[in-house]
């Protein structure tokens, strides 16, 4: 499965694992002042002036500034994506590249086979409206792509 963690203009970055990197692009350090490592409780980022434990996350703002988003308050406040098939997926980013309204973009009229095919999949009034929000928040906040939505 594919996760894409960009909600525009912010782009939010795990602070999970040693080698990706992040420590360094982030200058976190263990409160003793060396590399922070996963038996460190608690770092400290020098670039966004704050503490953080290990699964919180780094958001980047359109103005390239740098906060700290604790794991439980990411989770409470963003959730997971929505899952929506590939060709959904390749429908939002081909509207996007295109610079096609989020509104022409749900218009079934527009649609090809696969994208038409995945509005169908509801049987009752509540499936079909999360159907249209899981689109708009793929839309808006990113998504995950998966065989099955």
């Amino acid at each position: 499965m594919i996760k894409v963690y960009l909600k525009r203009p912010v782009c939010v970055e795990r602070i999970d694992e040693l080698g990706t990197g992040l420590l360094d692009k982030y200058e976190i350090y263990s409160l003793s002042g060396g590399m922070w490592h996963p038996h460190d409780e608690v770092g400290h980022s020098m670039l966004c002036s704050g503490y953080l434990e290990w699964g919180d996350w780094i958001a980047t703002g359109a103005d390239s500034s740098h906060w700290i988003i604790p794991n439980a308050l990411y989770e409470q406040q963003y959730g997971e994506l929505p899952v929506i098939p590939k060709a959904v997926a390749d429908w939002i980013e081909k509207c996007k590249h295109d610079g096609i309204a989020i509104a022409s973009a749900m218009d079934e009229r527009q649609f090809n086979k696969k994208v038409s095919d995945y509005f169908k999949t509801y049987y009752t009034r509540d499936q079909w409206i999360k159907l249209q929000d899981d689109f708009a928040r793929a839309w808006l906040d990113g998504y995950q792509v998966g065989e099955q939505a």
